[in-house]
């Protein structure tokens, strides 16, 4: 099975790209701007990268950023990230980048977006589209002026926004105008919710920012009425099981509600999230569902055309999506429905 889930052709609609950025070149960047005394060695970096809480995950994320100060640093990771994907037969992905965390530094949202897509387009064997995070600890105003800024390069590949950051700090109702221009403007919509905040931030998103999909949802099910709302409304789930697991969401992955949503009906999308930070791999998402939950060889397909379903890729962009992954060879299954 955990062959076959190497071989298998993926799809990833919930990654960030700075979260994704492999060890090697973290370190390599590191070095770059005169290493760190926190981290005097790569394998202190991975120490470095374990959270004992959401909250330090996010110290950890701002900490990594310091050494993204260029927009060569940019190129350099999307490249890197995109060879990541294509060793992993990750063939399709929809990735989030965070322009207003670097404006402080004297880099444009324009300019990082064109800097991320020349890295991407260095690279052949995976398709990316781009998710701009408009960061919610920032603010309502802010997260407009970015959405301005990166529709004026949507030809970089930008399809959708979304609002990541401190969800428990900071709730999604504040944002609804700033969704409501993101659907003028032909943007799809997505938001973090029920991560590090409860059934109500999920409400929220669905009500007051009508998105199209929802990131996590972990906690959606401390309210029945929110899975109903979930159901009803046929929302995909951008679900992140070891994320989860990782910055302690959730105390136990045996824990997680990815088979009690399933059985729900729900749609559900898996994902890794920031695969950099939590040393996961969507092979190894997928060998959790079937070790742990039971899922199937078919289920796990069905999950992963989910994820095709659900995409945001503009229409009439080369072959279906459906048709490039189930021509692949890794795509069958040769060992029997278990």
């Amino acid at each position: 099975m955990r062959g076959w889930l190497e071989r298998l052709p993926k799809a990833e609609l919930h990654l960030h790209l700075e979260g994704a950025i492999p060890l090697d070149t973290l370190w390599a960047l590191i070095e770059k701007y005169g290493g760190d005394a926190s981290v005097p060695t790569r394998a202190a970096l991975e120490r470095r990268l374990t959270y004992p809480d959401f909250p330090a995950f996010i110290e950890a994320w701002l900490w990594k950023n310091r050494f993204l100060r260029e927009y060569e640093d940019f190129t350099f990771i999307a490249e890197a990230v995109a060879r990541d994907l294509g060793r992993q037969n990750i063939r399709y992905a929809e990735m989030f980048f965070s322009p207003s965390r670097f404006t402080d530094q004297g880099l444009s949202p324009q300019g990082l977006a064109q800097a991320i897509r020349r890295g991407l387009d260095k690279v052949a064997a995976t398709e990316v589209w781009l998710i701009a995070d408009l960061v919610r600890d920032l603010g309502a105003d802010r997260a407009a002026r970015t959405l301005a800024q990166v529709a004026e390069v949507r030809d970089c590949g930008i399809v959708g926004i979304g609002i990541g950051g401190s969800e428990h700090l900071c709730p999604p109702e504040p944002f609804a105008p700033v969704y409501a221009q993101a659907r003028r403007l032909g943007f799809r919509t997505s938001a973090h919710a029920g991560e590090a905040a409860g059934a109500e931030s999920v409400r929220g998103a669905i009500v007051a920012l009508a998105v199209d999909r929802v990131g996590h949802a972990t906690r959606a099910e401390e309210d029945p009425a929110v899975l109903d709302l979930l159901a009803a409304r046929r929302i995909p789930l951008e679900l992140c099981p070891l994320s989860n697991l990782a910055t302690g969401v959730i105390a136990d992955v045996a824990d997680h509600p990815v088979r009690r949503y399933w059985e729900r009906g729900l749609i559900l999308t898996i994902n890794t999230d920031d695969p950099g930070m939590f040393a996961n791999s969507l092979a190894g998402e997928y060998a959790l569902l079937h070790e742990v939950f039971g899922f199937t060889a078919a289920e796990i397909r069905t999950l992963v055309l989910n994820a095709l379903d659900a995409a945001w890729r503009p229409r009439g962009h080369g072959p279906r999506l459906w048709e490039i992954f189930t021509a692949d060879p890794g795509w069958s299954w040769s060992g029997g429905d278990n």
